[in-house]
């Protein structure tokens, strides 16, 4: 007599939580080694024409006005809210290669499978994510003493009270959930192909025999083709989020491409992109290879 074998469940729970920490951790290493940039690409890309003549007065500004804890303004949004968004990004991702491997029967899977196990991830992301970067991109660009807002808590209160959800706290979804689903489809194929690559080239090489150092330099080259890729979305959202709340001057992204293009042309759409790719690979880089580490650690 044969007894046949019940297949595993596709979805363990088990993994899933683990993947979720993985992706916390990855996310607290992201934000404390890229806060510092971040913020002077948000005052970058935000502020009126003529405000700053470019990344390095920004520094200058805010080290002279705010000392060294301006670049770190707004950073327990981030810390909790990156923290969450990236366990998000990286547990569906690895939920979605899952579930190719059942399907292909263990083949590697294709560029553009892992394409869309990255769009899948960024688009569930992308709902998790707009709000808190909204908050976080409200308390990064104020400055002088007077604050409208005293924390990100206050934050959301206000802009909720003044706008709702809708036209409030989810101010600059559209692009956001386009800037997630096309980024990180880019960015988990790229990491995965040089994962794939390295394997391929050292045939008795295991995922797990990688060095950090490699997942570093992995997770860095992942970062920069994700901002290659997406930046003039990024600087869209960036508008948006930083508008006016009571008298906004951007009815949506098309009022932003028109205002942008028509002062500064196809530059203005890369305001900001130089302290955008230096952090791409020290804050990619750790992501990942925090990621990788704490998953070897707790599987």
């Amino acid at each position: 007599m044969t007894v046949e074998l019940e297949e595993p469940p596709l979805v363990d729970n088990s993994q899933v939580y683990k993947d979720l920490i993985g992706g916390t951790i990855g996310g607290i290493a992201q934000v404390i080694v890229g806060q510092p940039f971040d913020t002077v690409k948000v005052r970058v890309q935000s502020a009126p024409e003529g405000t700053y003549s470019g990344a390095l007065d920004v520094i200058k500004k805010l080290m002279a006005n705010e000392g060294p804890k301006g670049f770190y303004k707004g950073t327990l949004t981030p810390l909790v809210g990156v923290g969450a968004c990236v366990s998000v990004q990286f547990s569906v991702n690895e939920y979605m290669k899952r579930y190719y491997d059942e399907k292909l029967g263990g083949k590697t899977l294709s560029l553009g499978q892992f394409f869309n196990c990255g769009a899948t991830a960024g688009f569930a992301n992308g709902f998790l994510a707009a709000p808190i970067e909204h908050i976080r991109i409200r308390l990064q660009t104020q400055t002088g003493s007077t604050k409208a807002f005293n924390g990100p808590v206050d934050c959301f209160k206000k802009i909720y009270q003044s706008n709702g959800i809708a036209q409030g706290i989810y101010k600059g979804l559209a692009p956001t959930l386009v800037r997630e689903s096309v980024g990180l489809g880019i960015y988990f194929a790229t990491y995965e192909a040089l994962i794939n690559r390295e394997l391929k080239q050292f045939s008795s090489l295991t995922r797990s025999d990688i060095p950090a150092w490699k997942l570093c330099l992995f997770g860095g080259l992942s970062g920069y083709t994700l901002w290659i890729g997406i930046y003039p979305v990024d600087v869209i959202k960036s508008k948006l989020q930083t508008d006016s709340l009571t008298s906004p001057k951007y009815r949506g992204t098309v009022d932003v491409l028109r205002d942008v293009f028509a002062k500064q042309g196809i530059k203005g759409f890369y305001r900001g992109f130089v302290p955008t790719i230096l952090r791409a690979a020290p804050a990619n880089g750790a992501t990942f290879a925090a990621f990788e580490v704490t998953m070897r650690l707790i599987n």
